[in-house]
């Protein structure tokens, strides 16, 4: 079982089943998020956002999401340094001149050094305060949930602010859209791996993650750009 994994197979394997769990995480998050456009002074989110902090389903899934994001990142780090080993200098001697293959697929890793960028600036801006340092914007708010007045944290307040940035939105712009490059390409790479890997799959998933990928890229931006244009208080 270890010499799979160590395998370039394995890698693959691995990157792929790891990727496609964070696809449906990022689905589960952009969810979360469009509850911040419901102007009702961020009571559905603060709501949303106690359910998920306080469900221990989540509590359960949240290191599996941590292993999940380190494994990807690590064996995508590995497999781009074995490609490039291997290719030698016949990347310099096909580089962007291949043209059966994307420019996605060409610079994965680009793409995910700026997605990485992204998240840590999500992390250190939202999770960090939430989870371990707290901050003052997340003073209890008091909400009604199923006919109770129930005090949360005003998770709400801190993304509001945060995104009054200006510099904290254009990031968030530019990796939501690497992001979305990203996914577009990584959605059928992944299950191509796992098996679906005929002709008509692959055009299929093609169209299939290029939505799902969008959806999730321009979701995460638009709601950085609406909260800082019209949400400010």
């Amino acid at each position: 079982m270890s010499n799979l994994f160590c395998s370039s197979i394995g890698k693959k394997l691995l990157m792929s089943i790891s990727g496609l769990f964070l696809i449906t995480f990022l689905l589960l998050h952009l969810t979360l998020n469009s509850f911040l456009l419901i102007p009702d002074g961020g009571e559905m989110f603060n709501a949303a956002a106690h359910f998920m902090a306080t469900n221990p389903l989540i509590k359960v899934m949240e290191p599996i999401l941590v292993l999940g994001f380190v494994v990807h990142i690590i064996y995508a780090g590995l497999l781009t340094l074995q490609n490039s080993k291997a290719r030698g200098n016949q990347r310099y001697a096909s580089g962007s001149k291949t043209l059966d293959v994307s420019w996605a697929s060409k610079n994965m890793w680009i793409l995910g050094l700026a997605v990485l960028g992204f998240l840590v600036v999500h992390i250190a801006n939202f999770y960090v305060k939430m989870k371990f340092t707290g901050d003052p914007l997340l003073n209890e708010a008091s909400i009604i949930i199923g006919g109770v007045h129930t005090e949360v944290e005003n998770a709400y307040a801190l993304v509001n602010k945060t995104f009054s940035f200006l510099w904290v939105v254009i990031v968030y712009v530019i990796g939501s859209v690497a992001l979305a490059i990203h996914l577009s390409h990584g959605f059928w790479s992944g299950f191509q791996t796992i098996g679906f890997s005929n002709e008509v799959w692959r055009v299929r998933l093609n169209v299939v993650g290029a939505v799902i990928a969008w959806i999730i890229g321009l979701g995460f931006a638009l709601i950085a750009v609406l909260q800082y244009l019209f949400y400010q208080v």
